[in-house]
């Protein structure tokens, strides 16, 4: 029986149970992939600051996101083809999430469809949203990310265009896969995976198949996808969703402080530090790198929150400590559900916050939401 203790643990059982082109979907940046190790050395490269002799006998990690309450300041962040992870992967990575209290935020870009997570889940979830060419389709999938009960929209604001994913080209990259000599040989070496993906009908894009005219198979989903990405979005289309959506809404994608003041002029109740997890622009700054000028371009008047990178507790208390007041993890989850499906999520939490417990104490925190620079070495304003 294999002992998991990190992250890391989660992550080697995922690359041995799930095929190669799915796995590499989820551990992989563009081009070089430089930004997408970046992002985690240099979370690795900050020190905290060891403190003794303080009372740590009653801890608390509860804070809230966008007024929700939270058993911790970390929320699951949106990643597509969670599905072809593990089979039904959005819906057991959000009963995960709503059994351990903190936010699941499903893709545009998912396999089950919003009303498929709504049907298997008791409390409200988020919701991502790529803005597409089709602007009559985005607005009927804001109009069922309601009628589901979604509490927030996040919007992704770095997906104009697509990043070079050198590894998803390779690998001929599909969903469901198409069936040649190299995918068959792949998915032969997961007979595991195999079986548990007959056991599901969900091996599409939910949220599109059905929903679009002219995507009803794999080859016109496939145009389709293609020819929707929009790089006319601006801010202009942040104000008209804005108006369309009926509570918070989170802008994901920010790493420079002029566009976080665009931001916060929005009427957006949080952003979220992002560099797509390095798949995006390879050679743009680590998310941790830029967290500190972001959230003093915009002080207490907006929440400030950051992805990339984080694969520990440690390294949620580091982006709190440099200003961000919450977190989101995708690869961190993702490896738990391809090693053990929803349990594997489950376990990913728990690492986490034990490991952001033990931290905080160390450093003699008491409250989550007392964490600030001076925990960190050398103390920070």
């Amino acid at each position: 029986m294999t002992v998991v203790t990190t992250i890391e643990d989660l992550r080697r059982l995922h690359q041995r149970r799930v095929p190669r082109m799915f796995y590499d979907y989820c551990d992989s940046g563009s081009w070089t992939e430089s930004t997408y190790r970046d992002n985690s050395d240099a979370l690795s490269r900050i020190r905290f600051r060891q403190r003794v002799a303080v009372d740590i006998s009653a801890r608390s990690l509860a804070s809230t996101m966008v007024g929700q309450s939270v058993t911790m300041p970390v929320a699951l962040a949106p990643t597509g083809l969670t599905g072809m992870q593990y089979p039904d992967g959005e819906i057991r990575a959000a009963q995960a999430a709503e059994a351990f209290g903190v936010p699941f935020t499903l893709s545009t870009m998912s396999i089950c469809s919003i009303e498929d997570v709504a049907a298997h889940t008791t409390q409200p979830f988020w919701f991502q949203l790529y803005v597409m060419r089709d602007r009559d389709y985005i607005e009927r999938l804001i109009g069922r990310a309601q009628a589901a009960g979604c509490s927030a929209l996040v919007l992704t604001l770095d997906l104009q265009i697509m990043g070079q994913r050198h590894k998803d080209i390779h690998n001929g990259l599909s969903t469901p896969p198409r069936f040649n000599v190299k995918t068959l040989l792949d998915l032969g070496r997961r007979p595991g995976w195999c079986l548990r993906m007959l056991g599901t009908r969900r091996h599409g894009f939910g949220n599109v198949v059905g929903h679009v005219p002219g995507a009803e198979n794999l080859t016109s989903l496939a145009q389709w996808s293609q020819s929707q990405l929009d790089p006319t979005l601006d801010w202009d289309d942040v104000a008209w969703i804005r108006s369309l959506w009926k509570g918070p809404l989170i802008l994901k994608g920010i790493m420079d402080a002029e566009d976080a003041r665009r931001a916060l002029d929005s009427g957006a109740q949080a952003l979220v530090v992002s560099n797509h997890g390095g798949r995006q622009l390879d050679g743009a700054p680590a998310t941790i790198d830029v967290l500190p000028e972001i959230a003093r371009a915009v002080g207490d008047q907006m929440e400030v929150w950051m992805d990339g990178g984080i694969r520990s507790g440690q390294d949620v208390l580091r982006a709190l400590a440099s200003g961000a007041s919450a977190t989101m993890i995708g690869r961190a989850f993702l490896h738990g559900l391809g090693a053990i499906g929803g349990a594997g999520v489950t376990r990913a939490l728990e690492i986490i916050r034990n490991e952001l417990d033990l931290s905080m104490a160390f450093c003699g925190v008491r409250d989550v939401r007392a964490v600030d620079g001076s925990l960190l070495w050398p103390p920070r304003a």
